[in-house]
């Protein structure tokens, strides 16, 4: 059953989901809870610069695809993961395909993934006045693109469907036109490491540490189905999501350490001789 037609429906769905899950992580109605999410914003410029630097590395990954274009290719190492893991996909499917799961978990991949990330910095600005937590989550976003962009330029897999037959790309029954409309973000050789694994664990890990615990569960839970939902489609080895598993728990360790370290700076004053 097809449920998605267009980018501009994505983009609506994603604002929309984004404004609830706020709302939900908060418990204030979404407008005020957008309101204050704009205040804390403006009045700390460290947490302006981080996001600054977050939407811009976010849309240079977008032009990875352009970067990979002007390259000579490098070889194809999607026959050396299939080797290692042989049919794992192909009987994940066989075992958890239903007609009635598949617009639930593409609404998950498409919107509820980057809405989390978006709730994410929502919740952490208006809650935690000393910005640690929305500070230690955008070095952490950054960190996972940061090395993952390598890894897709020099280290193409293709998605798990493209090379193998006997694995379906479940995606396209949720969304015919995915690879017209939304191929353009995510190439077919990008998937080791797995960034949904990676960036939605990270979201994860980044929760269970905060006083949250309503938003603990439910990005834990949104991991849970992320993960299994890049199987379910046909897209992803299980290389990449364990790949993703450890980009995931990198990035959070360095993140902790990145926002401690900034924030100490802060509070040193200079001493001028």
């Amino acid at each position: 059953m097809a449920v998605f037609y267009s980018m501009n429906q994505v983009t609506l769905l994603t604002i929309l989901t984004s404004i609830l899950l706020i709302s939900f992580g908060i418990g204030r109605n979404p407008l005020a809870a957008c309101m204050g999410l704009a205040r804390n914003l403006m009045a700390n410029k460290r947490s302006m610069v981080l996001f600054g630097s977050l939407i811009a590395i976010l849309f240079l990954n977008k032009y990875e695809l352009k970067l990979e274009q002007m390259m000579q290719p490098p070889p194809d190492f999607t026959h050396i993961v299939q080797r290692l893991e042989g049919g794992f996909v192909e009987s994940f499917q066989q075992l958890f395909y239903a007609p009635w799961l598949t617009p639930f978990l593409a609404y998950f991949y498409i919107v509820v993934f980057q809405s989390v990330l978006i709730a994410s910095l929502g919740i952490y600005l208006f809650q935690e006045r000393n910005g640690r937590q929305f500070n230690a989550t955008c070095y952490a976003i950054i960190l996972n693109y940061l090395i993952a962009v390598p890894f897709y330029l020099f280290l193409p897999v293709k998605e798990v469907w493209a090379f193998n037959p006997n694995v379906h790309f479940y995606m396209l029954e949720a969304f015919p036109n995915f690879e017209t409309v939304y191929r353009g973000l995510s190439g077919l050789d990008n998937c080791l490491p797995s960034l949904h694994t990676s960036v939605s664990v990270t979201l994860a890990l980044l929760a269970a540490r905060s006083s949250n615990k309503r938003w603990a569960w439910f990005a834990g839970i949104n991991a849970a189905i992320i993960i299994f939902t890049i199987f379910y489609m046909g897209i992803h080895w299980l290389t990449d999501m364990l790949g993703g598993l450890a980009l995931a728990g990198f990035s959070v360790a360095v993140a902790y350490k990145l926002a401690d370290f900034s924030s100490v700076r802060e509070q040193v004053p200079s001493v001028r001789i």
